[in-house]
């Protein structure tokens, strides 16, 4: 948490624009007058909890996607919200922490990999040590960023930073690290299987299993949720529900 905590006022700043524009778009009132059910969740969360949400039938479903830190720091900032669905468990158990959700629970899990343009010369991990190898990574104020960084430690130190020097963005959002890959400007990127799945022109390098992190996504319900029979009704699908039937067809793994 070292690194996220130099960088949470960064995120608190984003936060505040954020619930800025979460608030605009319920009018500022209670979701349980409205039925809406905000939903704050991961950018890699975008296709399956997209889905999900379209068939809920408990409220009106609206989503809102970010990196996991600016949406912890949203939810810090009274942003109106009923879900918090976090790429890691950190974030969601410091929120628990801090008395701002129900206590949380892990609802599916993920594998880290390497993307790379189809028919690139980069076959292993090792590739990523030659010089003039442009990478892109997560900031390490987010889960994608900072299970890379897990990967990395787990490398000899020189193959390490190696690597490291090679690193030429550090993204917020694993979706601005496909972005970057598909438009050319990078030739590698560490990103969740889901992600390379669902990117065009891009194909994956799998890491060993002895280098792979123990990926795992948490969700709350929002204490100051003006719904929480629904927002109780939402996590559970996205436990062992129809959410997860959508969480499975993205490429996520079950729950431990």
């Amino acid at each position: 948490m070292g690194a996220r905590r130099r960088r949470v006022l960064v995120a608190l700043a984003l936060g505040v624009l954020g619930a800025a524009i979460v608030l605009a778009g319920c009018g500022g009132g209670s979701s349980s007058g409205s039925g809406t059910l905000i939903v704050l969740g991961a950018s890699s969360l975008t296709e399956a909890v997209t889905k999900y949400g379209e068939s809920f039938e408990g409220a009106e479903v609206k989503p809102s996607f970010a990196g996991s830190d600016e949406l912890a720091a949203q939810i810090k900032q009274g942003a109106k919200a009923e879900v918090f669905a976090s790429a890691d468990t950190e974030y969601p158990q410091e929120l628990f922490a801090e008395g701002l959700v129900e206590k949380p629970a892990v609802f599916a899990r993920n594998e880290l990999v390497i993307a790379v343009p189809e028919g690139s010369d980069i076959t292993s991990l090792a590739d990523l040590a030659k010089p003039g190898t442009k990478i892109v990574i997560g900031d390490p104020s987010v889960p994608v960023g900072s299970y890379t960084r897990t990967v990395l430690e787990r490398l000899p130190g020189s193959e390490r930073e190696a690597i490291m020097s090679n690193v030429v963005s550090e993204e917020t959002e694993v979706s601005s690290i496909v972005a970057k890959l598909e438009q050319g400007a990078a030739d590698a990127g560490f990103v969740y299987v889901t992600d390379e799945k669902g990117a065009d022109g891009l194909e994956p390098v799998e890491l060993e299993s002895k280098l792979q992190p123990d990926v795992e996504y948490g969700v709350a319900v929002v204490k100051s949720s003006g719904d929480r029979a629904a927002a109780e009704e939402f996590v559970a699908g996205l436990i062992e529900g129809e959410g997860q039937e959508d969480l499975r067809e993205a490429g996520f793994l079950p729950p431990p």
